[in-house]
């Protein structure tokens, strides 16, 4: 059996600069935030899918909420206790996706 190692939590520097970089996103209680809004419900829901299977390669999965046109994604690493670089690799992924 082997033990997977616990991820690194990233410094709060290395946050800040992510976050000059990539302004889809804020930080809210140790989390990556990110609201979506989109024409209307299916394409919502079409992003959302996207992003399910984005979450299952990385094996890394958001927390968030769909109301109607909204989306709002929320990233952190539980098991480590904030943000690591799994959060920031899911959410640049994301950011590819694109916005409508």
């Amino acid at each position: 059996m082997t033990l997977q190692s616990q991820p690194e939590l990233l410094a709060e520097a290395s946050v800040n600069q992510w976050l000059n970089n990539h302004p889809n996103w804020r930080l809210e209680a140790d989390k990556l935030v990110s609201e979506r809004s989109f024409h209307d419900f299916s394409q919502a829901w079409g992003f959302m899918s996207r992003v399910a299977l984005l979450a299952e390669q990385q094996q890394h999965h958001p927390e968030w909420t769909n109301v109607y046109n909204r989306v709002v994604i929320n990233l952190t690493t539980h098991d480590a206790g904030g943000l690591t670089a799994r959060d920031t690799s899911l959410a640049e992924a994301i950011d590819a996706l694109g916005n409508p």
